[in-house]
């Protein structure tokens, strides 16, 4: 009888567990959660060791838009993640540099991708390295820093903004 009774609440506690467990994954993969970002690639706009908010609901509907600044998987590393800032959607046309500024070239975003740039042009290694990257490989939309407190709030737009206007 005690056992039964032990048994019992063992069974109840594992399912509770998994149900719980199933509602956290689903609020990390959905709705988003909070990140650290290294690197210098996005200075002035995110610095090395910020920390954000991230939130997944954008990229599970397609509200993806030139400007955002995004979470994605590496296309070079797919262990690792990136930040950097949409700008070019499917169908642009991008005048890319290299990081001297001498060379220019144009590239098209195709069907399905996106292209990607750090806010620091200068130490970035993004789209004009590895090309436009899949849709797929976003994981999430930042949108609000939380660390260090005097950052606290909204991102601010990119100091590169005329790289992606509408002309």
């Amino acid at each position: 009888m005690m056992l039964r009774g032990a048994l019992g609440k063992t069974f109840r506690l594992v399912g509770y567990t998994i149900q719980y467990g199933c509602i956290a994954h689903c609020a990390f993969e959905y709705v988003g959660g909070v990140v650290m970002c290294s690197g210098p690639s996005m200075e002035p706009t995110i610095q090395n060791s910020d920390i954000v908010f991230a939130e997944n609901l954008s990229r599970h509907f397609y509200g993806i838009q030139r400007g955002d600044i995004v979470i994605a998987k590496s296309p070079s590393d797919p262990k690792s993640n990136i930040c950097k800032r949409v700008t070019g959607l499917e169908g642009d046309k991008i005048l890319s540099t290299g990081p001297s500024d001498f060379f220019k070239s144009h590239s098209y975003v195709p069907m399905g991708h996106v292209w990607l740039e750090g806010d620091n042009l200068q130490n970035s290694t993004d789209s004009r390295c590895y090309g436009p990257i899949p849709y797929g490989l976003i994981r999430g939309r930042i949108f609000f820093k939380i660390w260090p407190l005097s950052d606290f709030g909204f991102l601010r737009d990119s100091p590169n903004g005329h790289r992606f206007s509408d002309d």
